[in-house]
């Protein structure tokens, strides 16, 4: 599939490239480091998408160019999109009337595309760019190495998730080469997080619980909570992972309120705690040890319903044997 990749390149000159609402490191850093790429190759490219940068990744090169939409608006030869579970995920409506190349690493999305290039062995869909840069002959440059190492750096938790392996460690190697510059980065990235943010933790963790064995543990974040502190929903980003932080816990979920009843739901775990099974149980999906899902449903109900599920999946995971396996 990547061949066919590369010969579409080759042959045509006008892209886009686009990946979900409110991207992440990976979406994004994986689509700016394709821009970069297809535009060393003398390519016509732009990465466009539905909402605007998140503010930890700011800094990222070309991240001043993304071109916010509502929709597709100009021709394009085809249309990347980047780590997408479904045609709908990027927020464009006519996104299914263009040539799409479908770029994941979820062993679960649908395959949507016109062409459909997926590597759930990949840590990141930035190593697929990565290998495809190498593949096409582009130079790597300081640019395409920073966003590509952003990509990495975030999809493993900073080399902590069971999907980092010898060959993260030698690609990221590789771009530090090439000129990323891994403090700058994770500085840009995590330690610069707006005040809002920070106090939004804060109100988010006073509303943690865990049920009586103490494995399985959850918070929410209100309506209200974000109102008090001035806080967006992408400062929301992250706050999941420190209640995973806690030895006993093997699972974790994050409801996040949104208007008109609806809740986005984030599970995380430790060790080989499916909760993608979890998330798919109410038409979401993910990885193994990250999924999520979006759902309209009374709270009282949706939690106690989450939760049961997530204590059937810790029951149901394997003796890890002190290792890890990578999610899917």
């Amino acid at each position: 599939m990547l061949g066919q990749v590369i010969e579409l390149i080759e042959k045509h000159e006008r892209f886009a490239i686009t990946s979900h609402i409110r991207p992440d490191g990976d979406s994004l850093g994986s689509s700016l480091a394709l821009c970069w790429i297809l535009r060393g190759l003398k390519k016509d490219a732009e990465v466009i998408m539905c909402d605007h940068v998140p503010h930890a990744y700011r800094k990222l090169p070309g991240a001043e160019d993304v071109r916010v939409v509502k929709d597709i608006d100009r021709s394009y030869d085809a249309v990347f999109v980047i780590e997408c579970s479904d045609v709908d995920r990027p927020g464009l409506p006519s996104l299914k009337d263009q040539f799409v190349v479908n770029i994941d690493h979820h062993s679960t999305t649908a395959l949507f595309g016109d062409l459909n290039w997926i590597d759930s062995t990949a840590a990141a869909v930035g190593e697929m760019i990565y290998n495809l840069a190498k593949a096409i002959g582009s130079k790597i440059s300081s640019e395409i190495a920073s966003c590509v190492y952003a990509a990495l750096l975030t999809d493993t938790g900073s080399f902590h998730f069971s999907n980092t392996t010898e060959r993260t460690f030698k690609i990221a190697s590789e771009l530090v080469r090439h000129g990323a510059q891994p403090a700058k980065l994770s500085q840009a990235i995590f330690y610069n997080y707006p005040y809002a943010k920070v106090r939004l933790v804060g109100a988010v963790l006073s509303t943690l619980q865990r049920d009586e064995t103490g494995r399985i543990a959850w918070i929410k974040m209100s309506k209200d909570a974000m109102s008090q502190t001035g806080a967006t929903e992408d400062d929301s980003d992250g706050i999941i992972n420190y209640p995973l932080t806690v030895g006993d816990v093997e699972a974790v979920a994050f409801f996040r309120e949104l208007p008109n009843d609806t809740y986005r739901i984030s599970l995380r775990s430790k060790n080989r705690v499916n909760v993608a099974r979890v998330a798919e149980q109410f038409g979401g999906g993910g990885h193994a040890n990250a999924a999520g899902f979006t759902i309209k449903a009374n709270f009282e109900t949706l939690s106690s319903e989450v939760i049961e599920k997530l204590k059937d999946a810790v029951a149901q995971a394997p003796a890890a044997n002190g290792r890890e396996i990578k999610p899917r």
